[in-house]
């Protein structure tokens, strides 16, 4: 499987952050996989944000407190993260990630895209 984010490189605060991962060779609909938004910088480390299951169910991270949702396109193959009220605390390196877990704390846990670097500036 192969999974690619993209979106904008530069939010400026209090926006609405909006992000897609496209998959390529496996299905957003594949039993027994969820497909996971994470985030990384150098102050918070390794961060997982939320997922969302084959069946459409979603989980979110309490950390973002209630900023974060995920939704997908199944005709496209394709999962998005919006995250609402950026604040410069939410730059970060931003990946997608296929699991079998809800959720992961390494990156040696499932199949990751490449990344996103998003920027929060005004």
């Amino acid at each position: 499987v192969q999974l690619q984010e993209s979106g904008p490189g530069l939010v400026k605060p209090s926006q609405t952050l909006s992000l897609t991962c496209t998959v390529s060779g496996g299905s957003i609909t594949d039993n027994d996989y969820y497909w996971i938004w994470m985030r990384q910088s150098p102050r918070k480390g390794l961060q997982w944000i939320g997922s969302i299951g084959y069946s459409g169910n979603t989980y979110y991270s309490p950390a973002l407190k209630s900023r974060g949702s995920i939704s997908r396109n199944m005709s496209k193959n394709q999962f998005t993260l919006r995250l609402t009220s950026v604040t410069p605390e939410d730059t970060a390196m931003y990946y997608c990630v296929r699991s079998t877990r809800v959720v992961v704390s390494s990156t040696s846990s499932g199949s990751w895209g490449q990344g996103i670097q998003v920027t929060v500036s005004s």
